[in-house]
C-alpha cells in the first residue's frame, strides 16, 4: 500500500475527537413464510469516521486544512489512531507479547501477518493490522519474549520476520503485542468551512474511509 500513501499520521488532538467506527455489509431477504435469510457481502469491516467532532479550536481547523492540502484531498492515503481500538490488548491492559496469535511455527517459515481476533462464546473473526507503530512491536514464540533484535517489522504492511537460527519449531504458537494505526483517506475532495458557524459551534463534516487492501 506504498503507492499513494503517505506514512504520515493525522494528528493525534484531532483524531481522539474523531466519531465513527466499523461497518459491515450484510444482504437480507424477507421470505414468503415470515423468515429471512442472511449473506454477508464482505469478509471484512470498512471502518469510516468524521474527524470534524474532534474540532475544538481554530488552531485545530487550520491543522486540519494543512493535513487534508498536503494530502491532495482523496489522492493520497495516511495513518489515523482510532481512539478506541488501536491496541493489540483488551480494554485498560497493557500491550503485551502473549495478546494475539499470529501463526504457528513449522520449522521453515519466518514470516508473519500481524492480526487482531475479536472472539466471544458465539463466535470471531480476524482482523489484518497493517500500520503497526514499530516502537510498540513485542513478539513471543511459544511464550517465550524475543528480543528487539530477534525479529524484523515491516510496519508498512504489518509483516514480522523471525531472525535467522530462532524459527518457531512446528505447532509452536507465535504471539504479538502492538499499537496500531488504520490506513485511511479523506472521503471527500471538499471541506466547508464557515468560520461563523464554527465559532456559534457548528463544525464541518470531515468524513475518512479505511483503504482496503
Amino acid at each position: 500500500m506504498t503507492d499513494g500513501f503517505h506514512e504520515i499520521r493525522l494528528p493525534l488532538r484531532l483524531s481522539l475527537g474523531a466519531s465513527g467506527g466499523p461497518g459491515r455489509r450484510t444482504d437480507i431477504v424477507a421470505l414468503s413464510n415470515g423468515g429471512e435469510t442472511r449473506n454477508a457481502r464482505w469478509a471484512d469491516s470498512r471502518r469510516r469516521y468524521d474527524v470534524g467532532t474532534g474540532l475544538r479550536s481554530l488552531d485545530d481547523l487550520y491543522q486540519l486544512i494543512e493535513f487534508f492540502e498536503a494530502r491532495r484531498g482523496q489522492l493520497y492515503g495516511f495513518r489515523f489512531r482510532d481512539p478506541v481500538d488501536h491496541v493489540s490488548s483488551a480494554h485498560g491492559q497493557p500491550v503485551s507479547a502473549l495478546d494475539q496469535v499470529i501463526g504457528e511455527g513449522d520449522g521453515v517459515r519466518t514470516l508473519f501477518e500481524l492480526t487482531k481476533t475479536y472472539a466471544d462464546a458465539g463466535g470471531s473473526t480476524s482482523r489484518r493490522i497493517e500500520k503497526p507503530v514499530e516502537e510498540s512491536i513485542q513478539i513471543a514464540v511459544d511464550g517465550v519474549a524475543l528480543e528487539p533484535d530477534e525479529f524484523t517489522v515491516d510496519t508498512q504492511a504489518g509483516l514480522v520476520t523471525i531472525a535467522p537460527g530462532l524459527t518457531p519449531p512446528p505447532g509452536v504458537p507465535v504471539t504479538a503485542g502492538y499499537e496500531f494505526d488504520i490506513p485511511v483517506r479523506f472521503d471527500t475532495d471538499r471541506i466547508e468551512i464557515s468560520l461563523a458557524a464554527f465559532r456559534a459551534g457548528s463544525v464541518p463534516v470531515v468524513p475518512l474511509v479505511e483503504i482496503r487492501p
